[in-house]
């Protein structure tokens, strides 16, 4: 059975840094994407970084570029983001999804990990 969970969440002032850490088991990470999504309250869920764990390459959207780092240790099936200088904005419940590549997930999420950032 495919599991997910995230963790690592936690309230910070602007400006400041968190690390989330996802952890997989029932599957190899080696084998497909990992992607960090965030859902701000009243929102859909949407990616904010991927990592694919084939070749290791790494997508992010606009707002968190220079700011949020993926990185993965596929040995540990466990892929981290580094959250440097946060903002407001960047607050929500961060989950970590499968999928095939960094475009297509499928419907399977774990516990995801709040993240508040105060102004």
């Amino acid at each position: 059975e495919v599991q997910l969970q995230a963790f690592g969440g936690g309230l910070v002032q602007a400006g400041g840094s968190l690390r989330l850490t996802c952890t997989g088991s029932g599957f190899s990470f080696t084998d497909y994407a990992i992607g960090w999504f965030l859902q701000a309250p009243g929102t859909h869920r949407e990616v904010v970084s991927c990592i694919s764990g084939k070749d290791s390459t790494t997508n992010y959207e606009d707002s968190v570029k220079g700011r949020f780092t993926i990185s993965s240790d596929n040995a540990k099936n466990t892929v981290f983001l580094q959250m440097n200088n946060l903002k407001p904005e960047d607050s929500g419940v961060y989950y970590c999804g499968v999928g095939s590549s960094c475009w297509t997930w499928y419907d399977k999420w774990g516990q995801g990990t709040q993240v508040t950032v105060s102004s």
